[in-house]
This record gives C-alpha cells, sequence and structure tokens, in this order.
C-alpha cells in the first residue's frame, strides 16, 4: 500500500527488530515505561498471527528506514452490534511529522478494515495531542463524544 512517496505495509519478521524502537519512542512520547524484552514478547504476537491484529511500518521508499508504524487490533463494538478495527498506536518520527505519512498510515488502516469488513476504523489520542487531531480532522474523522476510562489492574508481567 503506497500514498505519494510512502510506502506502508504489514510488519513482519524481518522489519520486527526495525519496528522495536519506534515502538520505545511512542512509549516514551506517551510517558509509558518501555521495557524491550517485554515490548519483543507482546508486539510479536501480531508478527506471528494476525488474530489479534497487525503491525503496520511505513517508509518514505521502498529502501528507507521505518519512519512510523499503527498497531491495529481487532475489536466488537457490543453497542452498535458491529465489528470495528481499532488503530490503537500511531507514530510517525518527529522529523517526518506533516510529510503526509500519518495519512498514509491511517489510510493502509481503513483499506484493512475495509478488507475485513469492519463498519469503522476507531482510535483514540490525548486531548492534548492537536498536532495528531489536526490530521484526523483533516481526514474526516469525526471525534465521538465518548470518554475514555481506565481502571488500573496489577501488572501481569
Amino acid at each position: 500500500m503506497s500514498s505519494g512517496t510512502v510506502l506502508v505495509s504489514r510488519v513482519t519478521e524481518s522489519d520486527f527488530a526495525e519496528l522495536l524502537p519506534l515502538i520505545a519512542k511512542y512509549q516514551e512520547f506517551y510517558e509509558t515505561p518501555s521495557d524491550g524484552a517485554h515490548n519483543f514478547k507482546f508486539f510479536r504476537r501480531f508478527i506471528t498471527s494476525d488474530a489479534e491484529g497487525v503491525l503496520l511500518g511505513a517508509r518514505s521508499d521502498t529502501a528507507g528506514p521505518l519512519v512510523g508504524y499503527a498497531c491495529l487490533h481487532w475489536r466488537l463494538d457490543t453497542v452498535g452490534a458491529r465489528e470495528v478495527v481499532c488503530l490503537h498506536d500511531l507514530y510517525v518520527d518527529p522529523d517526518r511529522r506533516r510529510t503526509g505519512i500519518g495519512a498514509a498510515i491511517i489510510s493502509a488502516a481503513a483499506d484493512i478494515a475495509r478488507s475485513r469488513g469492519a463498519a469503522a476504523l476507531v482510535w483514540t489520542t490525548d486531548p492534548d495531542n492537536t498536532t495528531a487531531q489536526s490530521l484526523y480532522h483533516a481526514l474526516g474523522a469525526i471525534s465521538s463524544a465518548w470518554i475514555e476510562y481506565e481502571l488500573p489492574l496489577e501488572s501481569p508481567r
């Protein structure tokens, strides 16, 4: 899947080691502790099987390094009685933002959602992340009136 000079594709075994530093940078952006060994084990599930979801990686050209990624997972929306695809992570290298990479990743994610027969592609973002929100609005995404809550549980690590 490509958009202009951006190439977006599923992350494979050969891309996985290159992806892990981007995941750590995403976690750092959201001030979440990053553990390389845990990330390797956790995110590898998306490489070995697409039963839970997929990882997408973005390159500015076919030979270039990964400059962005997204993690998609399959979800049921029981309020609407429909299947949706959740774009749970979207990260673009700060030096490459505002170059079309984020839009290309979202477009590729929407293509995957359509191919699965999903009713929507859904995601959340930090209320302070106005840079990302401007991209989402420019793409025609509609912000939800729902407020997300989290009940922390003891970590299974």
